[in-house]
């Protein structure tokens, strides 16, 4: 067999299992193009796509601006290292740091790399700036965080499947509830060195838990009274999601250090990004960080593009309105129904919880179906089920995709 001959589903997912490392458990479902909203398996069963990704599209698959900017960037110039100087680099950080409204921005690849970025920035700040002592300095995290799954982040992680046998692990973070206000102000009261409060607006791979509103404000707030740092991993939140450009513009909060990933990138290439004011990004000379791909130019030339979609085709402000139809119809079937608890979900990052326990297989069942009746979505922690689709999705199309999934619950009903 030639290495680019077409392979049926089976030979694909066979191909993995074989010469793959098992480090992810697909739907089984075996994708070769997209476009928009659609994705297509080898034998050319059309979808939707209500995962995005896990919001790295949130522009589509495909999306011709985007790929035309990959494109001819990629014929002029791909990589220099940040050895030289690229004359695409400076548009992209002037263009996103006017965009969210900081002085600079720190480019990076991937939302893990940009995390582990931000945590650098934040300790050399509370020993530079702060004046905690060399090595003392913490940061506090949220339980059911989910920031990637690099050594130092997974210290912080309470799941189990991504925590365990990789020990030893990294000190310097405190755990407390999420949304818990009261929580945050004790931690900070009581431990003068924490230097950072890292939290999601919203935790995706949790489950979508929304907080209360007010929270992100009053967390805010909070640590600019014991001058620690709020720094918001919009990875997965940003870029338009929740129906507005960031997660925390619901609560008009300017986070000191935000985290970008996966849709700066139009889900065309690798791209992630710190961005900070100087009073804390300065901080970081020649020496202290890097990366050989960061900031090269084909994803300063990609990243660009994708907020370029995101402003002028307002994806933001369709992710609202659509998130509020999506909820208001499902609200409408799960009032009669025995399967579904409820829905929660902010613009067009959503989710069920399906009635019953997380180590069920009842969700992965359900997602089989959906699949079946031309769907594709993922469960996340057993019995919840999140539904993203990309935001160029039409009211047609969404209401399209409410049938197929009350269709397809109604099968499991009991």
């Amino acid at each position: 067999m030639a290495v680019l001959d077409q392979l049926t589903s089976q030979e694909a997912i066979d191909l993995e299992n074989k010469y793959g490392a098992h480090n992810y458990h697909p739907l089984p479902v075996v994708l070769s193009r997209g476009e928009g909203v659609y994705v297509w398996d080898v034998e050319g069963k059309k979808y939707y796509d209500f995962l995005s990704a896990y919001s790295a599209v949130n522009q589509g698959h495909c999306h011709p601006k985007i790929v035309a900017a990959m494109t001819k960037q990629a014929q002029t110039l791909s990589l220099t290292s940040r050895a030289f100087y690229n004359d695409m680099l400076g548009q992209y950080e002037k263009y996103a740091s006017e965009t969210f409204n900081f002085d600079k921005l720190l480019p990076m690849n991937t939302g893990a790399e940009a995390v582990e970025t931000a945590l650098k920035i934040c300790r050399k700040w509370a020993y530079e700036v702060k004046g905690i002592d060399e090595n003392e300095a913490e940061i506090v995290v949220c339980e059911n965080n989910f920031h990637g799954r690099t050594t130092t982040i997974i210290s912080f992680s309470n799941d189990p499947v991504a925590r365990k046998n990789f020990g030893p692990y990294t000190n310097g973070f405190i755990k407390i509830e999420y949304n818990n206000l009261e929580a945050l102000e004790q931690t900070l009261k009581n431990n003068p060195n924490v230097a950072g409060f890292l939290v999601e607006p919203i935790q995706g791979e949790a489950g979508v838990y929304v907080p209360t509103e007010g929270y992100l404000s009053k967390a805010k707030a909070i640590c600019e009274a014991h001058n620690v740092l709020f720094i918001a991993d919009e990875v997965q939140t940003g870029i338009a999601r929740t129906g507005k450009m960031l997660a925390v513009d619901h609560e008009n909060v300017k986070p000191d250090i935000l985290i970008l990933g996966k849709a700066l990138s139009g889900g065309a290439y690798p791209v992630s990004a710190v961005l900070a004011d100087d009073s804390i990004m300065n901080v970081i000379q020649p020496g202290n960080h890097g990366s050989t791909f960061g900031g090269n130019p084909i994803a300063a030339a990609v990243a660009i593009a994708a907020l370029e979609v995101v402003k002028n085709e307002d994806l933001a402000n369709n992710a609202q309105v659509l998130g509020e139809l999506f909820r208001s119809e499902l609200s409408k079937f799960i009032e009669t129904s025995s399967i579904v608890n409820s829905v929660r979900g902010k613009g067009l990052l959503n989710a069920i919880l399906i009635n019953d326990d997380e180590d069920s297989d009842t969700a992965w069942n359900i997602c089989l179906k959906l699949r079946d009746n031309g769907l594709l979505a993922k469960p996340t922690h057993g019995n919840i089920i999140r539904f993203a689709p990309p935001l160029v999705m039409t009211k047609e199309q969404l209401l399209d995709c409410v049938s197929i999934i009350t269709k397809t619950l109604k099968e499991f009903e009991v």
